[in-house]
């Protein structure tokens, strides 16, 4: 199984090379830069490994929620790519890849069947995306609630049990989340961003499920229709506080 992943939804391009069990990555903190680093990430992966371009099996990609404008990209990426070669895509949601990650670097005992990965990206505007998956008893997530665009203070996890907190809703909003968050933590990684590493373990699994599309019917998922706010809106929000 060879499989290529690519996720810009956040300010991190991350770019990895699943062959065969082995994982290769690229990954580099790029605001603004996302589209001119990820091919040449493929490509240096790709070359790295040996493989050519007709011997991945699929593409996959962060479908969001994310920036709009990386979610649009990596979504277009590899619809490009799929269609080129006649693969399928995979999509992955981007908050289930950042919960995955935050399991790589949480200490054995975060790690057991039942705790919560509550992961919340910065959305802006005073918002946060926000998404829980539950540790199965294979050390792998499922979904434990919807994805949303949330107030930070509406941000519950399910449940009342211990959880993993990560992603950068936790560094920007700290203050206006629910406090239980903490209280039921036992650890938190507010820096962390989402790793294509981590996405293309959810790929390969989900490939093996047969949950893929056909390149034409990768969708993003952006959760918000609106991006931007106006000036007007821009100083209400401002005035708010």
């Amino acid at each position: 199984m060879k499989l290529l992943a690519i996720e810009t939804a956040t300010e991190a391009c991350s770019v990895a090379l699943w062959c065969d069990g082995a994982i290769l990555e690229r990954h580099e903190i790029a605001p603004r830069r996302h589209g001119e680093l990820v091919l040449p990430f493929a490509e240096q992966l790709l070359a790295e490994a040996g493989v050519g371009r007709r011997q991945l099996d699929a593409i996959a990609v962060g479908r969001g929620p994310g920036a709009f404008t990386g979610v649009r990209l990596a979504i277009a990426l590899a619809q490009g790519l799929a269609v080129a070669l006649g693969r399928p895509v995979v999509p992955v949601s981007t908050l289930a890849t950042l919960a995955l990650g935050a399991l790589d670097e949480a200490p054995a005992s975060a790690r057991g069947a039942g705790v919560i990965v509550h992961a919340l990206i910065d959305a802006r505007m005073g918002e946060v995306y926000s998404g829980s998956f539950r540790v199965g008893e294979d050390g792998g997530i499922d979904a434990g609630s919807d994805e949303a665009l949330q107030k930070p203070a509406a941000a519950h996890a399910p449940g009342t049990g211990a959880l993993v907190l990560v992603g950068s809703g936790y560094g920007a909003y700290r203050a206006m989340l629910p406090p239980d968050l903490y209280a039921r933590a036992l650890c938190e990684f507010p820096d962390a961003l989402p790793r294509a590493r981590a996405l293309a373990r959810l790929a390969v699994h989900a490939y093996a499920l047969g949950d893929v599309v056909d390149a034409a019917d990768a969708q993003p998922v952006y959760l918000r229709d609106k991006v931007a706010l106006t000036s007007a809106e821009q100083a209400a929000a401002r005035a708010r506080g």
